[in-house]
């Protein structure tokens, strides 16, 4: 279990939604795109070096994730990263891009552009993930 407490960036930078079977799953606080954050429960911060079976399940989780972005909101291309350069916790992106997305073909981190969420969009996809995952998905 990871006994360190979220990064203070990924706190300010995104909406904890909920957890599910490894990892903190976090939304980044950027309506623009689809973007999705999962904080794996180690204190590792680099991902070969965590167990076979953390991996497995982390893999689990953002394939879930993946396919829910994709059924959700149909992008172009999903971009899984795990860079670690700024935030040292270990915690992997997870981003459905569109041709016509504000920074295509870029990358989304970086560029002064974002749209807030309000609350009620959060909750609804909490509301999503609880459906479509169907149990996998605890929210907060």
């Amino acid at each position: 279990m990871n006994s360190n407490k979220l990064d203070a960036r990924l706190e300010n930078d995104c909406h904890l939604l909920g957890r599910l079977s490894v990892s903190q799953l976090l939304l980044m606080n950027n309506a623009m795109v689809p973007w999705f954050i999962l904080v794996p429960d180690t204190d590792e911060i680099e991902y070969y070096k965590l167990s076979d079976e953390l991996q497995l399940a982390l893999n689990a989780e953002i394939n879930w994730l993946s396919e829910f972005i994709a059924a959700e909101y149909h992008p172009d291309k999903i971009n899984v990263a795990s860079i670690g350069n700024v935030v040292k916790q270990l915690h992997v992106h997870i981003v459905g891009r569109a041709e016509n997305d504000y920074c295509w073909p870029g990358v989304v981190w970086g560029v002064k552009v974002d749209k807030p969420y309000d609350i009620a969009a959060v909750e609804h996809i909490k509301n999503q993930l609880v459906t479509r995952l169907d149990g996998l998905f605890q929210p907060c």
